[in-house]
């Protein structure tokens, strides 16, 4: 027994050791940029094709970046394009955030509501919470991991706990458990359902249930995804409880020198300027609802696909609510006396970006070379064939673990759920239900939305793999991207592996995944 805890022992300081010699995102963007850049160059002109949307042949080439018109493509897209309006401008949208969260962490809202909030629920059932709360937020997109995971390591510096505890929980149940969520017919479902649906009927894949049934794209994996928020939910909670926490309540950090929590008590001043700050809350809200309603309001566009503008902009709309409610309370509690007062607290938090700003510029830059030059959608297409080569015909089980396994790399090396998606889809819904019939569409989206969720958090070329770190190293000045993946790792197998076997019991059982 003391020599397998021994050997247990040296196994985590190894991975540890490992990980810490990974360099800083930035060195590693920088370096991956050259050496896609070389691969480019030695490849370039390597031509494959994969299945398209309809089922015909997509022809790609490697292009060799080194080209006059390719080299140019790099220097007229570097600035504008590839890093400022990456992925419909996610650096802007940060930063606007970030006003957002500036007033309500200066104005004290934010410390006030921790003490509540902490007060109120034990200390061992708030992993659970935040890993919920992490699931749930996706269904405002990519909120979770500008909002909670930054609010989950107040929260826990609130109660004078390590906060990278709580970061670790919320990120785990935001980015891991992606896919997940009692609400039916999210941005995810829609994405995945409907492509599913296109790429299935379009070569001849009839679009119905494992079970034989006609099913609904946006609801083919209602009930399979509330199983799976409970199920994440509890193994998430258990990993932070038994693992992340006794570890790192060891581990000093940081306090912010303008955070200051010295009685965990809400006073009585405070207490009203909360009910200020809930009419706020309230006033917000209700202008947010007019307006989702009404200029935001969802349409069918030309095409007859519908529109929703108002989850295309609900971040801005979720710190439109933050201001307001933070404005509200600063005022209340005498924070802010000018408007001098508000300017600065927004401008505050801004100061603090700058290693996002220049992170940004490489990770970005890498993700858009990795696209245009189609090495991304080559590594896919080599995925998709080592699958097919290991003739897996004959069992569904072992069709949905290495279609799952294979899927679970790729999303290490191409981030993106819509995009692999799309180059995926097409290739192995009618390749798996050609293979065996219990691999209908269904089956097959609902493995790859597992897959594609579990492994997020311990990869660095996760879009928002380097804001997280920049979270987290406000507590910890020497964390590392290293440390983030050691820490995340245990949550991502964990919820892999459990997950695969919730989907291989739900078929066994002959269990519908949804509507």
């Amino acid at each position: 027994m003391k020599n397998n805890k021994e050997t247990k022992q040296t196994k985590v300081s190894f991975i540890e050791r490992v990980g810490s010699k990974i360099p800083d995102p930035v060195i590693i963007f920088i370096c991956l940029y050259i050496f896609v850049m070389i691969i480019t160059g030695l490849f370039g002109g390597t031509t494959f094709k994969t299945l398209g949307q309809d089922g015909s042949s997509v022809a790609y080439e490697i292009k060799n970046m080194f080209k006059t018109e390719n080299v140019l493509w790099i220097f007229n897209n570097a600035l504008l394009t590839n890093w400022l309006a990456y992925a419909g401008g996610i650096l802007g949208t940060i930063l606007i955030v970030m006003f957002g969260i500036g007033i309500a962490e200066e104005s004290g809202l934010l410390a006030a509501l921790i003490r509540k909030v902490g007060g109120n629920i034990p200390e061992r059932l708030l992993p659970y919470l935040l890993v919920f709360l992490g699931i749930m937020s996706n269904i405002a997109t990519d909120a979770g991991y500008i909002i909670l995971i930054p609010l989950a390591g107040l929260l826990y510096l609130g109660l004078k706990k390590n906060p990278l505890i709580g970061m670790f929980a919320a990120f785990a149940g935001v980015s891991a458990g992606f896919s997940a969520n009692l609400v039916p017919a999210t941005v995810v479902d829609i994405i995945v359902g409907k492509n599913a649906q296109v790429f299935a009927e379009s070569q001849g894949v009839p679009f119905v249930s494992y079970l034989g049934k006609p099913i609904n794209p946006f609801m083919m994996h209602y009930i399979f995804m509330i199983a799976s928020t409970v199920l994440l939910v509890l193994i998430g909670g258990f990993i932070t409880n038994r693992f992340i926490r006794p570890k790192f309540e060891k581990i000093s950090y940081t306090v912010p020198a303008d955070f200051q929590i010295d009685e965990y008590g809400v006073t009585k001043e405070e207490k009203k300027a909360l009910k200020w700050a809930g009419l706020g809350f309230l006033l917000s809200l209700a202008i947010c609802v007019f307006i989702a309603m009404g200029p935001l309001a969802t349409y069918v566009d030309e095409t007859g696909s519908k529109v929703m503008p108002y989850l295309d902009n609900i971040i801005l709309l979720i710190t439109f609510v933050f201001f307001t409610s933070g404005l509200f309370y600063g005022v209340a509690i005498g924070k802010f006396k000018n408007s001098n007062d508000v300017v600065t607290s927004m401008s505050k938090q801004i100061g603090g970006m700058g290693y996002v700003i220049v992170l940004t510029f490489f990770s970005y830059n890498f993700l858009a070379l990795l696209t245009y030059s189609n090495l991304g959608t080559y590594i896919t297409y080599l995925g998709a064939n080592l699958l097919e080569v290991l003739n897996l015909a004959k069992s569904p089980t072992l069709l949905i673990i290495g279609f799952i396994i294979i899927t679970a790399i790729i999303n290490l090396f191409v981030g993106g759920l819509t995009t692999k998606w799309m180059l995926l889809g097409p290739i192995f819904i009618p390749m798996l239900y050609q293979a065996n019939s219990t691999m209908t569409p269904d089956v097959v989206a609902a493995a790859y939305r597992l897959a594609d969720s579990s492994t997020n958090i311990i990869t660095p070329l996760m879009s928002y793999a380097g804001v997280i770190l920049i979270y987290m190293k406000k507590y910890k000045e020497d964390f590392t991207v290293g440390n983030l993946i050691t820490a995340m790792f245990p949550y991502s197998i964990t919820f892999l592996i459990s997950w695969t076997l919730l989907l291989l019991a739900f078929i066994g059982f002959k269990i519908p995944l949804g509507f």
